[in-house]
């Protein structure tokens, strides 16, 4: 099937192939047909399957209809977790329609910005709003905005949205829209708090599930694990970025300080490299954002805030420098490269530490991942003891809770011993 198939505006067909991509992926074939049918959907796809653009070039083919209005009231509204990501949602839209006979007004309100700026912003009408939940409701409070107009509403990221903590967000902003809108969620995985918001918020919708939850595709992506000291970690990554020469890297670590120090030991070496994480300024998130992706920048240090929704174009590789708390947080990660046809590394530094959730991970995702040493970089750290036996616990005093003697016996004993005497 071609993007012509799928009754897209021809416009929009040029700037997806102006973008290089040919064929749409099985997501994008099953749910743009539906909703240019103006059905509800709920889409569930791993990460990488193009669940942006599967929603995006039907609504903008909506939102471009002819008006019978000269003014131009709210009709399209993206909810996305972080500001990140509604930024990259917001340039997709301009991008994809650039071309459209009469252009779709897209507006960005995500929170860090000026509140004074996207008000004035928004005094021309807007067709479309790419926004956080926080910043949303901010405006809805202040009556800059009013989604009593609203014909499309697109839940980005739903799973996200919702561990972020935004429920009750979302509920008030469901409540400010028209019962007869139009409703689109889309989401890497499903969790049951998502599909309660699903069965609240979706009128009969067409439900669409394209390997949701799952790694991505092997054949794609090349999964290495390296053991590795934990002092050692960062000579090793340099080594890796000496040897294999890949042109950007994600570099995931679990704290806001391991980021910085990992940035300030590879600036110190040459390497243009960045940080981004919840600490920086929504400017120096953006400028570290922007470098990486035009390439002016080889490494991005990153914390779980870049797990989800970045789409980086040809990413040649992934670092887990710290593994995830999460199994789902790994294949999110991996699911950074290897995206729309590319090839990618995803390369796990597994300490003594962690080695123990690298195999819960593994036995998550039914994954086998030979460990690897890298000469000169061997760890030497024992392994941790492993558990107590289930069911007992250390004893302070020595011997296992449960299998030494009561203070009782102990007593009868010693009283025995004295008697013999």
């Amino acid at each position: 099937m071609s993007f012509n198939e799928l009754g897209l505006d021809p416009s929009l067909v040029r700037a997806v192939q102006a973008r290089g991509f040919r064929e749409p992926t099985p997501v994008q074939s099953e749910a743009i047909p539906e909703i240019l049918l103006g059905h509800d959907v709920w889409a569930s796809a791993r990460t990488g399957s193009g669940k942006t653009a599967a929603f995006l070039l039907p609504v903008l083919q909506t939102l471009s209809q002819p008006r019978s209005q000269r003014e131009r009231p709210l009709r399209g509204l993206v909810l996305a977790p972080t500001r990140e990501l509604a930024a990259q949602v917001s340039e997709e839209a301009a991008a994809y329609g650039a071309l459209l006979p009469d252009p779709v007004v897209v507006r960005l309100l995500v929170g860090g910005g000026s509140v004074d700026a996207q008000r004035l912003a928004l005094r021309g009408g807007a067709d479309l709003i790419v926004a956080t939940p926080g910043r949303l409701i901010d405006l809805l409070e202040r009556e800059v905005i009013r989604l009593d107009a609203l014909e499309i509403l697109v839940l980005d990221e739903a799973d996200r949205l919702l561990s972020l903590g935004f429920a009750a967000a979302i509920e008030r902003i469901v409540q400010a829209t028209p019962a007869s809108r139009q409703t689109l969620m889309f989401s890497a995985t499903f969790p049951p708090a998502v599909q309660a918001l699903a069965e609240q918020s979706l009128q009969q919708p067409v439900k669409i599930n394209i390997d949701s939850g799952q790694m991505p595709e092997h054949d794609r992506i090349e999964q290495r694990a390296i053991s590795v000291g934990t002092a050692r970690r960062t000579a090793l990554l340099r080594e890796l970025l000496r040897t294999h020469a890949w042109s950007r890297v994600l570099v995931f670590v679990a704290t806001t300080r391991a980021a910085d120090q990992i940035v300030a030991h590879l600036t110190r070496d040459g390497v243009q490299a960045a940080a981004l994480h919840g600490e920086l300024s929504p400017s120096a998130r953006t400028g570290a954002l922007t470098g990486f992706e035009e390439g002016r920048l080889q490494v991005l240090v990153a914390t779980d805030l870049a797990a989800r929704g970045l789409d980086i174009d040809q990413l040649p590789a992934v670092v887990n420098y710290d593994l995830p708390r999460s199994p789902t947080d790994y294949l999110h990660r991996v699911g950074r490269t290897g995206r729309a046809g590319h090839r990618g590394v995803a390369v796990t530094l597994v300490t003594a530490e962690t080695a123990s959730h690298l195999r819960l991970i593994e036995k998550r995702h039914k994954l086998s991942l030979p460990r690897e040493v890298i000469p000169g970089f061997e760890p030497t750290e024992p392994a941790p003891a492993p558990p107590a036996p289930t069911g007992h616990r250390p004893d302070p005093h020595g011997g296992i809770k449960g299998k030494r003697k009561s203070k009782k016996d102990r007593l009868r004993e010693a009283a025995a011993r004295a008697a013999k005497s």
